[in-house]
């Protein structure tokens, strides 16, 4: 009999155990069932129709047209620097001048052997007259029977030899007038001078690289020329804009320096291949700069509009979700106070609008709240929430 009752008191705290999960079960099923149904509190935006731009932003620097080193050609010490930093120069300006003084000896003693090569010139001559006599001479004595065989040959070959020294003098005189050109033009070397094409519209000196007294190597930098006209803003397009730009497009960029100010330029260049390690392309776009506010190494913004669509039909882009691997949005049903999924097809996606190409749409689309919606789900706006809680707060006492 003790045995029959301990069974029994096991079987009956199970059961009791048994029926307490149940209720807690049951429980919280219908508190899951009530949060399921109630509406979850959304904002909406109207569906509009609008003109929608496709515009892309990219960041860049700033060059100028055109730079270019100013260095001497030939070594020397840096006696005059005629520039600084800031100057304007205009093409063909003396920049620095270096120390000529071994330069003016090699062109005086080059102006010298062309002296002694023209007096050698006027004996060679003279010596290639006396052998021409000579030889006229001796054949003529020939033809007379007076002179042998051997004398007009002797004298014929004394002729040419005259006549080859004359040769050579001459070339000797043609060699040292070269010799002279070349001591003149290094001798010019020794002052230096801005010189460009394209125009001759002054331009500014941008950097100094030396002091004067330095000693100078041939090509050592003494300053850089820039070209501030215009300047170029080097921009670096993906893969996914590159087929969107095209040489004489318009953009507008934008600098920190000049907060508010916007300049136009126009797309002047574009790199025909896609670099592999940036999967980048370069950009260059060119800017009038007249008033030269514009400057080198500035960091810039462009924007290029790649396209625009008139009266389109257009939703709010925080609206556009995915459900399912479907890219759509939620209209908002405010009389049934119910939200649809609708799958759509985009076009131009641009800042907070984003184009709808199919379906058509119209009415409110939901762009707050729609992380916690699916299909057919309860909403309810902020207005008409406030009039529901005192109900709702009733319902969860009861």
């Amino acid at each position: 009999m003790k045995k029959l009752f301990a069974v029994l008191a096991v079987l009956a705290v199970l059961a009791l155990i048994g029926w307490r999960i149940y209720r807690k079960v049951t429980e919280e099923e219908g508190t899951q069932r009530r949060r399921g149904i109630r509406a979850v509190a959304v904002v909406v935006k109207p569906v509009r129709r609008e003109n929608i731009r496709d515009v892309a932003e990219f960041t860049g620097t700033l060059l100028p047209k055109s730079r270019f080193v100013v260095a001497p050609k030939v070594q020397g010490r840096l006696e005059k620097l005629l520039v600084n930093i800031g100057d304007s120069v205009k093409n063909n300006d003396p920049i620095a001048i270096l120390d000529s003084d071994e330069y003016e000896q090699q062109m005086a003693q080059a102006r010298a052997e062309l002296e002694v090569s023209k007096a050698n010139l006027a004996e060679c001559r003279s010596a290639l007259d006396i052998a021409e006599r000579e030889f006229k001479r001796a054949k003529e004595l020939r033809e007379q029977k007076v002179a042998s065989e051997a004398e007009l040959d002797e004298a014929s070959a004394l002729y040419r030899a005259a006549q080859a020294k004359r040769q050579v003098a001459e070339a000797q005189i043609r060699q040292k007038e070269a010799a002279l050109r070349t001591a003149e033009v290094r001798l010019s070397y020794t002052r230096i001078h801005a010189a460009w094409e394209n125009g001759d519209a002054p331009r500014l000196v941008a950097e100094r690289f030396v002091d004067e007294g330095a000693m100078l190597k041939a090509n050592d930098p003494v300053v850089s020329i820039v070209d501030l006209s215009s300047v170029i803003a080097v921009i670096h397009v993906i893969e996914r804009d590159f087929p969107e730009i095209r040489i004489g497009q318009e953009a507008t960029l934008t600098t920190d320096a000049y907060e508010g100010k916007e300049f136009a330029g126009r797309i002047v260049r574009r790199s025909p291949v896609i670099k592999e390690e940036s999967r980048q392309a370069r950009v260059e776009i060119e800017m009038p700069n007249p008033a030269g506010l514009l400057a080198p190494g500035m960091f810039v913004r462009a924007r290029i509009q790649f396209g625009e669509h008139p009266d389109a039909v257009v939703v709010p882009a925080a609206a556009v979700v995915r459900r399912n691997g479907d890219q759509g949005v939620f209209l908002a049903d405010t009389g049934e106070m119910k939200c649809r999924f609708v799958a759509v097809r985009l076009g131009i996606v641009n800042g907070n609008s984003a184009e709808v190409l199919e379906p058509k749409l119209d009415g409110m689309v939901i762009t707050l709240g729609h992380h916690l919606l699916e299909d057919g789900a309860s909403i309810s706006l902020p207005d008409t929430e406030d009039k529901k809680r005192p109900n709702d707060a009733e319902g969860e006492r009861q």
